[in-house]
């Protein structure tokens, strides 16, 4: 059964408020400092009723005025158990991350804090990333991470990612699981952000396919 997935683009950013602030900026002259408005606390997945509501705050990510935030949603048929054993292992990413090519722990056992280094394929506008583990919870099946150094254009990058079990479908079938997977970003220096959120839509979309495809076939054995 082929697996959904859908996308929630989220853009909180109030452009005529930050014009405003701009010409604000410009009239007091550079001797004065300027209060940069507040990140805006903003759910990703806020509209989706395929999230369960005690999940959604974990998708709830501060957003400051150069950051764009989104999510996917991906449903798979294989239980949470199957899933959930490919996504927490923060030392092998690639394993279903495509565009990943390998991962070296830096420090750290695998619990939270473990900084890891991974290296991308080539032709992505990227050479390697150093993430940190800041959540893994094997009861709640909530993992996320942090990009904290590397060469690559997404800088202040954090991930959230969560599990659900989802009721079989009509019809009959087994076990089904649903993978949440949100991010907060800043926006690169000469991109907007909706091209940022593209960029990274894509990148999420094909990694929880391919998870997809990998949990389903552990399912069966």
């Amino acid at each position: 059964m082929v697996s959904s997935l859908q996308l929630h683009r989220i853009n909180p950013i109030n452009h005529a408020g930050s014009a405003c602030a701009a010409a604000t900026a410009a009239a007091v002259g550079s001797h004065q400092i300027i209060k940069q408005a507040k990140p805006a606390w903003i759910c990703a997945v806020s509209e989706d009723n395929s999230v369960p509501e005690n999940m959604k705050h974990h998708h709830t990510h501060a957003v400051a005025s150069n950051q764009c935030c989104s999510a996917a949603v991906q449903a798979i048929d294989a239980p949470i158990g199957a899933v959930w054993s490919v996504v927490r292992r923060f030392d092998k990413p690639q394993e279903y991350k495509r565009f990943l090519k390998s991962c070296d722990v830096i420090l750290g056992d695998g619990d939270v804090g473990t900084l890891r280094e991974v290296r991308v394929v080539s032709g992505l506008p990227a050479a390697c990333s150093t993430e940190r583990l800041d959540i893994l919870d094997d009861e709640e099946h909530v993992m996320s991470f942090s990009v904290v150094g590397g060469d690559h254009r997404l800088h202040n990058y954090r991930s959230v990612t969560t599990l659900h079990s989802a009721p079989p479908l009509a019809g009959g079938g087994g076990c089904r699981t649903v993978v949440v997977e949100s991010y907060v970003v800043d926006v690169p220096q000469g991109n907007t952000r909706e091209e940022t959120c593209a960029f990274v839509d894509t990148i999420v979309k094909c990694n929880l396919q391919s998870l997809a495809q990998i949990a389903e076939n552990l399912a069966k054995k």
